[in-house]
């Protein structure tokens, strides 16, 4: 089992992290969609805190790629990252995995999907992240040492690095911008999603 530690932020110009990260040595692992479904059965997961998670990689070329995960309760460690234990396996079909969890009785309860760009330096990854229509964000994740290399890397202000959870980013863009925050590409409504053109 894995302690997870991350810190997210909000980019204003993805094309200068994009530079600033190769430009550090970080190469391009993944680029393309990730899809994710939040799985519950009657609220019992949601009130525990954990989470119970297929995950779907769908490259703009080659194969899709999928994860289930659960995640334990959040909290803040001591340096002040968000941090969750974590486990995940592999599985070939991410859309069966989520017909055999519905066999079983869970529900999606919640939907994410972004356009995703993944940069892995040393012992961490930083992954910029397009929204149906939220801002971009960019989720650095690893050990302590690693998580602060990336974040210099970026040349992001360090307090602008949160250990807050997506909601509360969604939240921040609502109050700011007076729209709500789409996370899910079918709440669009017809809508184009914010990574058009990405």
């Amino acid at each position: 089992m894995a302690n997870e530690l991350e810190l997210k932020a909000v980019v204003e110009d993805p094309a200068r992290i994009r530079a600033a990260l190769a430009a550090a040595g970080a190469r391009r692992t993944f680029r393309g969609l990730l899809r994710d479904r939040r799985l519950d059965a009657g609220g019992r997961l949601s009130a525990a805190d954990t989470v119970l998670r297929v995950r779907r990689w769908i490259p703009t070329d080659g194969p899709e790629a999928a994860l289930v995960g659960w995640k334990g309760p959040a909290s803040v460690s001591p340096e002040g990252y968000k941090q969750r234990e974590e486990l995940e396996y592999e599985v070939e079909d991410g859309a069966a995995a989520l017909q055999v969890f519905a066999a079983l009785g869970y529900d999606v309860v919640h939907a994410i999907d972004r356009a995703v760009e993944v940069h892995a330096l040393a012992d961490g990854v930083a992954r910029l992240e397009w929204y149906p229509r939220m801002d971009i964000l960019l989720e650095i994740e690893g050990t302590p040492a690693a998580i602060e290399a990336l974040v210099a890397a970026t040349g992001l202000r360090r307090e602008a690095c949160l250990s807050d959870a997506l909601p509360l980013f969604a939240r921040r863009y609502e109050a700011r911008t007076g729209r709500p925050a789409v996370l899910a590409e079918a709440d669009l409504g017809g809508e184009a999603p914010g990574w058009s053109g990405w």
